[in-house]
């Protein structure tokens, strides 16, 4: 079987989600990190590559992406999708623009379109400004990202200073005008050499126009939103059978820990709600000398407790905090130091015994992922945001819900690591 959908996400949790809402629609997904295991994956729809590629300079980012990209071509995937985040997060030297470009190229696509918007976690796009509820991104905390920080809310501009590629707008008018006029704007934009479209979504309904529009494209991106739409069209058109087998997971136990590197508020509240009932260790990264001596410590601090249950490692700080810790080892040695001790943690739990894993932040995410060498993962149904869960294969597996900074309910920490031992009752 050829892969109708062939997914490139620029980040572990991003991809994850992904994976997780096509399991959900009855969709029989592979998920790894390594594109080269692609070759190798069984007879699917659909297949997600997540790298950790979010944060990285443009170049790193094409060349892994490629990869990706090139790896599912090998195996005749009908669609490529270029997963990121809701939050468009990028900057000016950002690389969403970059490797666009080069799926453009590799793809042979004429055009393609951009479709952050998430309605339902209100994350919309309107006159192509990018809306955080009913705030423009650039009034909400994200303003602050220690990483990206959204100061502009006009995603054409956004993009248009990541490539010299023309970038147009698909305005919420003509969404709800339905597909003829959009594919007639569409013709008539390309004839003047607008090649990119950010689109207006503020509605699911506004999702399911712009799913039945890009459908049949070459190369579509933006958040995983959009992907929930895509699985009633392929049924319609016969490519994918009427139902799929869902397998479920592995019930999980041992240790459970959650590490926590995000600095969104919603990371944050989850911390505070979880050490109500259990412990939660908060590294000071301004007091690190060394990553060695930081992670014995945690371990110290972590063994005896682990004996009575879950525990939680945080890096995590206030947005004041994060500028100390950036002035002293740059922004990007700040991220590296935080990636790094949880990184070194979580392959020390699990030699300790941990098996289940709760991972707060995508580049968390995938520093976690590459010290434990995990390079492929059997994925839950989704859950709801940040609520997706996934397992190793084999006779000692292990349970990890990789998760945005930004989402899940205030609850999760404890619900997702109790439901890990029992994942039929979760689902």
């Amino acid at each position: 079987m050829k892969p109708v959908f062939g997914v490139v996400a620029d980040d572990l949790t991003g991809g994850l989600e992904t994976a997780a809402m096509l399991i959900a629609a009855g969709i029989d997904c592979a998920f790894v990190t390594d594109p080269d295991l692609v070759a190798n994956v069984g007879d699917v729809p659909a297949i997600v590559v997540a790298q950790k590629t979010r944060v990285i300079p443009a170049d790193d980012a094409v060349a892994r992406i490629e990869k990706a990209a090139q790896a599912l071509l090998a195996r005749g995937a009908r669609q490529l999708f270029f997963k990121y985040c809701a939050t468009f997060d990028s900057t000016d030297r950002g690389n969403i623009g970059p490797v666009a470009d080069m799926l453009m190229q590799l793809t042979g696509a004429d055009y393609t379109a951009f479709c952050p918007a998430s309605p339902s976690l209100h994350r919309t796009v309107y006159n192509g400004h990018l809306f955080l509820g009913t705030e423009l991104i650039s009034d909400s905390p994200k303003r602050n990202d220690p990483l990206t920080p959204m100061t502009d809310p006009d995603l054409v501009r956004v993009l248009q200073r990541q490539t010299s590629t023309r970038v147009g707008l698909l305005a919420h008018p003509l969404i709800c005008a339905g597909l003829a006029h959009l594919e007639r704007a569409i013709a008539s934009a390309t004839g003047q050499g607008i090649r990119y479209f950010i689109t207006d979504a503020i509605y699911e309904r506004d999702l399911d126009v712009l799913a039945a529009l890009t459908s049949d494209w070459k190369l579509m991106t933006g958040n995983a939103t959009i992907v929930q739409h895509y699985p009633a069209i392929w049924r319609a058109q016969g490519l994918i059978p009427a139902t799929g087998n869902r397998v479920g997971l592995p019930a999980v136990d041992g240790g459970g820990v959650v590490l926590a590197g995000s600095c969104a508020e919603r990371t944050l509240e989850q911390l505070a709600d979880f050490e109500k009932c259990r412990p939660v260790l908060r590294m000071n990264l301004l007091a690190v000398d060394d990553v060695e001596s930081a992670v014995g410590s945690a371990l110290d601090w972590a063994r005896p407790r682990l004996e009575a249950g879950p525990v939680a490692i945080s890096t995590s700080e206030s947005p004041e905090v994060v500028k100390l810790v950036q002035e002293r080892h740059g922004r990007k040695g700040a991220a590296e130091l935080a990636e790094t001790i949880l990184g070194r943690l979580a392959l020390s739990l699990r030699d300790a015994g941990v098996r289940r894993f709760v991972v707060a932040g995508g580049e968390t995410s995938g520093a976690i992922v590459d010290h434990l060498d995990i390079r492929s993962l059997r994925v839950g149904p989704y859950g709801g945001p940040g609520i997706g869960t996934a397992a190793t294969d084999g006779a000692d597996p292990i349970a990890l819900c990789l998760k945005s900074g930004k989402l899940g309910p205030v609850d999760l920490f404890m619900t997702t690591l109790k439901s890990m031992q029992n994942p039929e009752n979760a689902n």
